[in-house]
Protein backbone atom coordinates (compact mmCIF):
# COMPACT_ATOMS: atom_id res chain seq x y z
CA UNK A 1 0.00 0.00 0.00
CA UNK A 2 1.53 3.59 -1.00
CA UNK A 3 2.47 5.65 2.11
CA UNK A 4 4.74 8.26 2.75
CA UNK A 5 6.95 7.12 6.07
CA UNK A 6 7.86 9.61 8.82
CA UNK A 7 11.07 9.45 10.31
CA UNK A 8 12.89 12.60 10.56
CA UNK A 9 11.31 16.21 12.33
CA UNK A 10 11.93 17.53 9.07
CA UNK A 11 9.68 15.02 7.11
CA UNK A 12 7.07 15.76 10.86
CA UNK A 13 7.12 19.68 10.18
CA UNK A 14 6.25 18.88 5.76
CA UNK A 15 3.08 16.84 7.31
CA UNK A 16 2.09 18.99 9.85
CA UNK A 17 2.17 22.22 7.23
CA UNK A 18 0.16 19.88 4.98
CA UNK A 19 -2.27 19.35 7.93
CA UNK A 20 -2.48 22.72 8.49
CA UNK A 21 -4.17 23.17 4.46
CA UNK A 22 -6.26 20.32 4.61
CA UNK A 23 -9.90 19.87 5.47
CA UNK A 24 -9.92 16.85 6.23
CA UNK A 25 -7.60 14.66 8.36
CA UNK A 26 -8.01 11.06 9.44
CA UNK A 27 -6.08 9.83 12.18
CA UNK A 28 -5.22 6.37 14.18
CA UNK A 29 -2.57 5.10 16.58
CA UNK A 30 -1.29 1.63 17.42
CA UNK A 31 -0.16 1.50 21.27
CA UNK A 32 0.69 -0.84 23.81
CA UNK A 33 -0.70 -0.33 27.83
CA UNK A 34 0.22 -3.32 29.54
CA UNK A 35 3.26 -2.94 30.82
CA UNK A 36 3.62 0.97 31.56
CA UNK A 37 1.32 3.45 33.78
CA UNK A 38 0.20 4.98 30.66
CA UNK A 39 -0.27 3.64 27.41
CA UNK A 40 3.02 3.67 24.88
CA UNK A 41 2.44 5.80 21.62
CA UNK A 42 4.40 3.23 19.12
CA UNK A 43 2.49 4.50 15.86
CA UNK A 44 0.48 7.21 14.09
CA UNK A 45 -1.41 6.44 11.03
CA UNK A 46 -2.44 9.46 9.15
CA UNK A 47 -5.00 9.72 5.78
CA UNK A 48 -4.94 12.87 4.61
CA UNK A 49 -5.21 14.59 1.12
CA UNK A 50 -5.51 11.09 -0.52
CA UNK A 51 -2.69 9.82 0.93
CA UNK A 52 -1.40 8.18 3.47
CA UNK A 53 1.56 8.52 5.81
CA UNK A 54 2.60 6.49 9.06
CA UNK A 55 4.72 8.11 11.79
CA UNK A 56 7.06 6.38 13.84
CA UNK A 57 7.44 8.18 17.30
CA UNK A 58 10.66 6.34 18.25
CA UNK A 59 12.33 7.72 15.56
CA UNK A 60 11.15 11.14 15.43
CA UNK A 61 12.61 13.34 18.31
CA UNK A 62 9.33 14.92 19.82
CA UNK A 63 5.59 14.50 18.64
CA UNK A 64 4.12 18.07 19.96
CA UNK A 65 4.57 19.77 16.69
CA UNK A 66 1.74 16.43 15.36
CA UNK A 67 -0.95 17.13 18.08
CA UNK A 68 -0.50 20.79 17.73
CA UNK A 69 -1.32 21.00 14.21
CA UNK A 70 -4.21 18.50 15.01
CA UNK A 71 -5.32 20.54 17.75
CA UNK A 72 -5.00 24.01 15.80
CA UNK A 73 -5.93 23.40 12.91
CA UNK A 74 -9.80 24.31 10.80
CA UNK A 75 -10.23 20.81 9.60
CA UNK A 76 -12.14 17.81 10.61
CA UNK A 77 -10.54 14.93 12.36
CA UNK A 78 -11.84 11.51 11.48
CA UNK A 79 -11.58 9.08 14.18
CA UNK A 80 -12.87 5.76 14.90
CA UNK A 81 -13.07 5.07 19.47
CA UNK A 82 -10.72 7.88 19.76
CA UNK A 83 -10.36 8.01 23.33
CA UNK A 84 -6.61 7.18 23.31
CA UNK A 85 -5.64 9.48 20.98
CA UNK A 86 -7.67 12.39 22.60
CA UNK A 87 -5.52 11.37 25.86
CA UNK A 88 -2.17 11.41 23.87
CA UNK A 89 -3.15 15.01 22.47
CA UNK A 90 -4.12 16.52 25.59
CA UNK A 91 -1.05 15.21 27.61
CA UNK A 92 0.49 16.97 24.65
CA UNK A 93 -0.53 20.12 24.19
CA UNK A 94 -3.68 19.98 26.14
CA UNK A 95 -6.12 20.39 23.42
CA UNK A 96 -7.66 17.22 21.71
CA UNK A 97 -7.68 16.99 17.76
CA UNK A 98 -9.54 19.82 16.58
CA UNK A 99 -13.46 19.29 14.90
CA UNK A 100 -13.53 15.94 16.11
CA UNK A 101 -15.84 12.97 14.19
CA UNK A 102 -15.82 9.83 15.84
CA UNK A 103 -17.45 7.40 12.86
CA UNK A 104 -17.96 4.81 16.14
CA UNK A 105 -20.37 7.15 17.65
CA UNK A 106 -21.47 8.52 14.21
CA UNK A 107 -22.64 5.04 13.66
CA UNK A 108 -24.34 4.42 16.53
CA UNK A 109 -26.85 6.99 15.29
CA UNK A 110 -27.38 5.56 12.11
CA UNK A 111 -27.85 2.21 13.34
CA UNK A 112 -28.74 -0.15 15.97
CA UNK A 113 -25.30 -1.48 17.11
CA UNK A 114 -22.99 0.58 19.59
CA UNK A 115 -20.01 0.42 19.96
CA UNK A 116 -19.20 -1.10 16.96
CA UNK A 117 -15.58 -2.06 15.74
CA UNK A 118 -13.87 -0.22 12.55
CA UNK A 119 -14.15 -3.29 10.45
CA UNK A 120 -18.00 -3.95 11.62
CA UNK A 121 -18.47 -0.41 10.79
CA UNK A 122 -16.46 -0.11 7.38
CA UNK A 123 -18.17 -3.24 6.07
CA UNK A 124 -21.55 -2.40 7.21
CA UNK A 125 -21.62 1.16 5.73
CA UNK A 126 -18.92 0.74 2.56
CA UNK A 127 -19.23 -3.02 2.07
CA UNK A 128 -15.36 -3.44 2.31
CA UNK A 129 -13.71 -5.60 4.57
CA UNK A 130 -10.57 -4.55 6.08
CA UNK A 131 -7.21 -6.75 6.24
CA UNK A 132 -6.86 -8.33 9.71
CA UNK A 133 -4.12 -10.53 10.96
CA UNK A 134 -1.74 -8.42 13.24
CA UNK A 135 -3.85 -7.78 16.34
CA UNK A 136 -1.19 -9.47 18.32
CA UNK A 137 1.50 -7.43 17.34
CA UNK A 138 3.57 -6.20 19.87
CA UNK A 139 4.12 -2.27 17.87
CA UNK A 140 7.40 -1.42 20.03
CA UNK A 141 9.42 -3.71 17.97
CA UNK A 142 11.47 -2.90 15.22
CA UNK A 143 11.89 -3.00 12.86
CA UNK A 144 8.32 -3.55 11.70
CA UNK A 145 7.04 -5.24 8.42
CA UNK A 146 5.91 -4.27 5.32
CA UNK A 147 2.80 -6.52 6.22
CA UNK A 148 2.41 -4.68 10.04
CA UNK A 149 2.49 -1.09 8.17
CA UNK A 150 -0.21 -2.43 5.93
CA UNK A 151 -2.03 -3.53 8.45
CA UNK A 152 -1.79 -0.77 10.67
CA UNK A 153 -2.51 1.84 7.42
CA UNK A 154 -6.26 -0.45 6.70
CA UNK A 155 -7.58 1.26 10.14
CA UNK A 156 -7.17 4.93 8.57
CA UNK A 157 -7.67 3.85 4.97
CA UNK A 158 -11.62 4.43 4.74
CA UNK A 159 -12.06 6.67 7.33
CA UNK A 160 -12.43 9.32 4.43
CA UNK A 161 -15.22 7.35 2.54
CA UNK A 162 -17.05 6.72 6.03
CA UNK A 163 -16.89 10.04 7.19
CA UNK A 164 -18.82 11.25 3.32
CA UNK A 165 -20.95 8.27 4.23
CA UNK A 166 -22.04 9.07 8.07
CA UNK A 167 -22.49 12.65 7.09
CA UNK A 168 -25.19 11.81 4.08
CA UNK A 169 -26.87 9.70 6.39
CA UNK A 170 -26.61 12.03 9.68
CA UNK A 171 -28.00 15.13 7.17
CA UNK A 172 -30.90 13.28 5.51
CA UNK A 173 -32.11 11.74 9.33
CA UNK A 174 -31.53 15.28 10.81
CA UNK A 175 -29.06 14.10 13.67
CA UNK A 176 -25.82 15.95 12.60
CA UNK A 177 -26.88 18.44 15.69
CA UNK A 178 -27.22 15.48 17.93
CA UNK A 179 -23.66 13.97 16.90
CA UNK A 180 -22.25 17.51 17.60
CA UNK A 181 -23.97 17.54 20.99
CA UNK A 182 -22.45 13.90 21.71
CA UNK A 183 -18.49 14.88 20.57
CA UNK A 184 -18.54 17.82 22.76
CA UNK A 185 -20.31 15.97 25.69
CA UNK A 186 -17.85 12.53 24.93
CA UNK A 187 -14.50 15.38 24.93
CA UNK A 188 -15.88 16.49 28.23
CA UNK A 189 -15.86 13.38 29.93
CA UNK A 190 -12.89 11.99 28.18
CA UNK A 191 -11.03 15.57 29.61
CA UNK A 192 -12.66 15.17 32.99
CA UNK A 193 -11.66 11.62 33.46
CA UNK A 194 -7.55 12.19 33.68
CA UNK A 195 -8.37 13.87 36.87
CA UNK A 196 -11.48 12.37 38.12
CA UNK A 197 -10.94 10.22 41.26
CA UNK A 198 -11.44 6.97 40.09
CA UNK A 199 -11.06 4.97 43.18
CA UNK A 200 -14.91 3.85 43.42
CA UNK A 201 -13.77 1.42 40.13
CA UNK A 202 -11.81 -1.06 42.77
CA UNK A 203 -13.66 -3.93 42.40
CA UNK A 204 -15.28 -5.81 45.11
CA UNK A 205 -15.87 -2.56 47.65
CA UNK A 206 -19.22 -2.77 46.92
CA UNK A 207 -20.38 -3.68 50.80
CA UNK A 208 -17.45 -1.89 52.20
CA UNK A 209 -18.25 0.54 55.04
CA UNK A 210 -17.78 4.06 55.33
CA UNK A 211 -14.57 3.80 57.46
CA UNK A 212 -13.18 0.91 55.27
CA UNK A 213 -13.95 3.45 52.12
CA UNK A 214 -11.49 6.25 53.75
CA UNK A 215 -8.99 3.31 53.83
CA UNK A 216 -9.82 2.22 50.29
CA UNK A 217 -9.51 5.97 49.22
CA UNK A 218 -6.12 6.21 50.83
CA UNK A 219 -4.80 3.49 48.81
CA UNK A 220 -5.96 3.79 46.06
CA UNK A 221 -3.71 7.21 45.75
CA UNK A 222 -0.81 6.13 47.38
CA UNK A 223 -1.21 3.15 43.98
CA UNK A 224 -1.98 5.71 41.62
CA UNK A 225 1.18 7.87 42.37
CA UNK A 226 3.66 5.10 43.25
CA UNK A 227 2.68 3.79 39.16
CA UNK A 228 3.65 6.61 37.81
CA UNK A 229 6.41 6.85 39.65
CA UNK A 230 7.38 3.51 38.87
CA UNK A 231 5.90 3.72 35.71
CA UNK A 232 3.85 0.53 35.70
CA UNK A 233 -0.13 -0.42 35.27
CA UNK A 234 -1.34 0.36 39.28
CA UNK A 235 -2.74 -3.07 39.43
CA UNK A 236 1.21 -4.46 39.10
CA UNK A 237 1.86 -2.02 42.29
CA UNK A 238 -1.25 -3.47 44.20
CA UNK A 239 -4.14 -5.56 43.18
CA UNK A 240 -7.74 -4.48 44.23
CA UNK A 241 -8.21 -7.79 46.34
CA UNK A 242 -5.39 -6.89 48.28
CA UNK A 243 -7.55 -3.15 48.54
CA UNK A 244 -9.83 -4.68 49.70
CA UNK A 245 -8.66 -6.89 52.12
CA UNK A 246 -6.64 -4.06 54.00
CA UNK A 247 -9.84 -2.05 54.39
CA UNK A 248 -11.43 -4.83 55.49
CA UNK A 249 -9.18 -5.63 58.45
CA UNK A 250 -8.72 -1.71 59.11
CA UNK A 251 -5.47 -2.01 61.32
CA UNK A 252 -2.16 0.30 60.32
CA UNK A 253 0.33 -2.36 62.55
CA UNK A 254 3.06 -3.37 59.95
CA UNK A 255 3.14 -7.21 60.92
CA UNK A 256 -0.55 -7.85 60.40
CA UNK A 257 -0.42 -6.02 56.93
CA UNK A 258 2.41 -8.10 56.08
CA UNK A 259 0.54 -11.63 57.16
CA UNK A 260 -1.98 -10.64 54.34
CA UNK A 261 -1.71 -13.77 51.92
CA UNK A 262 -0.47 -12.03 48.31
CA UNK A 263 1.73 -9.20 50.54
CA UNK A 264 4.34 -11.38 51.85
CA UNK A 265 6.41 -12.05 49.00
CA UNK A 266 7.76 -9.19 47.16
CA UNK A 267 6.57 -6.51 49.95
CA UNK A 268 9.79 -4.43 51.45
CA UNK A 269 9.60 -3.10 54.54
CA UNK A 270 9.53 0.55 53.43
CA UNK A 271 6.25 -0.55 51.48
CA UNK A 272 4.50 -2.03 54.18
CA UNK A 273 5.12 1.33 56.13
CA UNK A 274 3.46 3.44 53.25
CA UNK A 275 0.49 0.95 53.46
CA UNK A 276 0.46 1.40 57.08
CA UNK A 277 0.72 4.72 56.84
CA UNK A 278 -2.34 5.16 54.00
CA UNK A 279 -4.49 2.72 56.65
CA UNK A 280 -3.62 4.92 59.63
CA UNK A 281 -4.86 7.80 57.54
CA UNK A 282 -7.99 6.34 56.25
CA UNK A 283 -8.52 5.53 59.92
CA UNK A 284 -8.32 9.16 61.03
CA UNK A 285 -10.29 10.79 57.90
CA UNK A 286 -13.73 12.44 58.80
CA UNK A 287 -16.32 10.50 57.02
CA UNK A 288 -17.35 12.53 55.24
CA UNK A 289 -13.75 12.73 53.28
CA UNK A 290 -15.10 9.14 51.99
CA UNK A 291 -16.63 10.55 48.72
CA UNK A 292 -20.45 10.46 47.51
CA UNK A 293 -22.39 8.27 49.46
CA UNK A 294 -24.31 5.65 47.57
CA UNK A 295 -28.05 6.83 46.46
CA UNK A 296 -30.74 4.86 48.61
CA UNK A 297 -32.12 1.58 47.31
CA UNK A 298 -35.13 1.86 45.04
CA UNK A 299 -38.56 0.63 46.44
CA UNK A 300 -39.99 -2.25 44.68
CA UNK A 301 -42.61 -0.32 43.12
CA UNK A 302 -40.11 1.94 41.23
CA UNK A 303 -38.12 -1.17 40.46
CA UNK A 304 -40.79 -2.73 38.51
CA UNK A 305 -41.71 0.40 37.08
CA UNK A 306 -38.17 0.25 35.39
CA UNK A 307 -38.46 -3.24 34.16
CA UNK A 308 -41.97 -2.23 32.98
CA UNK A 309 -40.41 0.67 31.13
CA UNK A 310 -37.15 -0.29 30.04
CA UNK A 311 -38.19 -2.33 26.45
CA UNK A 312 -40.10 0.74 25.45
CA UNK A 313 -36.51 2.33 25.74
CA UNK A 314 -35.05 -0.59 23.61
CA UNK A 315 -38.48 -0.56 21.21
CA UNK A 316 -37.75 3.49 20.54
CA UNK A 317 -34.54 3.51 19.43
CA UNK A 318 -34.52 0.29 17.24
CA UNK A 319 -37.54 1.93 15.70
CA UNK A 320 -35.69 5.20 15.30
CA UNK A 321 -32.44 3.58 14.02
CA UNK A 322 -30.29 4.94 16.60
CA UNK A 323 -28.14 2.04 19.27
CA UNK A 324 -30.01 1.63 22.59
CA UNK A 325 -27.01 1.37 23.76
CA UNK A 326 -25.81 4.62 22.73
CA UNK A 327 -29.04 6.43 23.89
CA UNK A 328 -28.78 4.92 27.42
CA UNK A 329 -29.60 1.72 29.67
CA UNK A 330 -31.79 0.47 32.01
CA UNK A 331 -30.17 2.52 34.91
CA UNK A 332 -31.03 5.58 33.22
CA UNK A 333 -34.57 4.71 32.58
CA UNK A 334 -34.88 4.17 36.33
CA UNK A 335 -32.84 7.38 37.26
CA UNK A 336 -35.23 9.12 35.02
CA UNK A 337 -38.54 7.44 36.48
CA UNK A 338 -37.08 8.44 40.10
CA UNK A 339 -36.34 12.09 38.85
CA UNK A 340 -39.59 12.65 37.68
CA UNK A 341 -41.46 11.15 40.73
CA UNK A 342 -39.79 12.60 42.82
CA UNK A 343 -38.39 9.61 44.73
CA UNK A 344 -35.96 11.05 47.65
CA UNK A 345 -33.59 13.80 46.46
CA UNK A 346 -33.67 12.74 42.68
CA UNK A 347 -35.57 16.04 41.78
CA UNK A 348 -33.03 18.09 43.43
CA UNK A 349 -29.88 16.77 41.61
CA UNK A 350 -28.95 17.76 38.29
CA UNK A 351 -31.99 16.26 35.40
CA UNK A 352 -31.05 12.20 34.14
CA UNK A 353 -29.02 11.75 31.27
CA UNK A 354 -32.76 10.62 29.65
CA UNK A 355 -34.31 14.30 30.38
CA UNK A 356 -31.68 16.17 28.32
CA UNK A 357 -30.59 17.19 25.00
CA UNK A 358 -31.39 14.62 22.13
CA UNK A 359 -32.08 11.58 24.65
CA UNK A 360 -35.00 13.90 26.05
CA UNK A 361 -36.48 14.49 22.14
CA UNK A 362 -35.87 10.41 21.13
CA UNK A 363 -36.74 8.47 24.15
CA UNK A 364 -37.25 10.58 27.84
CA UNK A 365 -40.36 12.28 26.85
CA UNK A 366 -42.07 9.69 25.73
CA UNK A 367 -41.28 7.90 28.98
CA UNK A 368 -42.60 11.27 30.86
CA UNK A 369 -45.65 10.73 29.12
CA UNK A 370 -46.45 7.16 29.67
CA UNK A 371 -45.45 8.10 33.30
CA UNK A 372 -47.85 10.84 33.37
CA UNK A 373 -50.48 8.94 31.92
CA UNK A 374 -50.95 11.22 28.71
CA UNK A 375 -49.78 7.83 26.31
CA UNK A 376 -49.85 3.98 26.46
CA UNK A 377 -48.00 0.76 25.23
CA UNK A 378 -49.82 -2.17 23.26
CA UNK A 379 -48.70 -4.58 21.13
CA UNK A 380 -49.04 -4.14 17.56
CA UNK A 381 -47.75 -7.24 15.96
CA UNK A 382 -46.13 -9.97 17.98
CA UNK A 383 -44.19 -11.07 15.30
CA UNK A 384 -42.66 -7.36 14.23
CA UNK A 385 -39.06 -6.38 14.98
CA UNK A 386 -41.19 -3.29 16.62
CA UNK A 387 -44.15 -5.07 18.27
CA UNK A 388 -44.96 -2.23 20.65
CA UNK A 389 -46.82 0.99 19.86
CA UNK A 390 -47.33 4.21 21.91
CA UNK A 391 -50.67 5.67 21.72
CA UNK A 392 -52.25 9.37 23.20
CA UNK A 393 -54.72 8.64 25.96
CA UNK A 394 -57.74 10.11 25.19
CA UNK A 395 -58.89 12.57 28.27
Amino acid sequence: MSHTSIHSSAQLQRLCEQIARADRVGIDTEFVSEDTYRPELCLVQVAIDGELAVIDPYRVDEMTSFWQALAEGKHTTIVHAAREEVNFSLAACGLPPANLFDTQIAAGFCSTEYPSSYSSVVTKFLNQSPSKGEQRTDWRRRPLTDRQIEYALEDVRYLHPLHDKLQRKLKKLGRQEWLAVEMEDWLKEVGEARTRERWRKVSGIGSLSGRSLSIVRELWWWREQEAERRDMPPRRVLRDDLIVELAKRKSDNPERIRAIRGLQRNAKSEVIQQLAACISRGLEAPLDHSGKRPREAMPSQLNLLGQFLSPALASICRSAGVATSLAGTASDVRELIAYRLEFGNASAEEPPVLARGWRADLVGHLIEDLLAGKKSIRIEDPESEHPLAFDPVDD
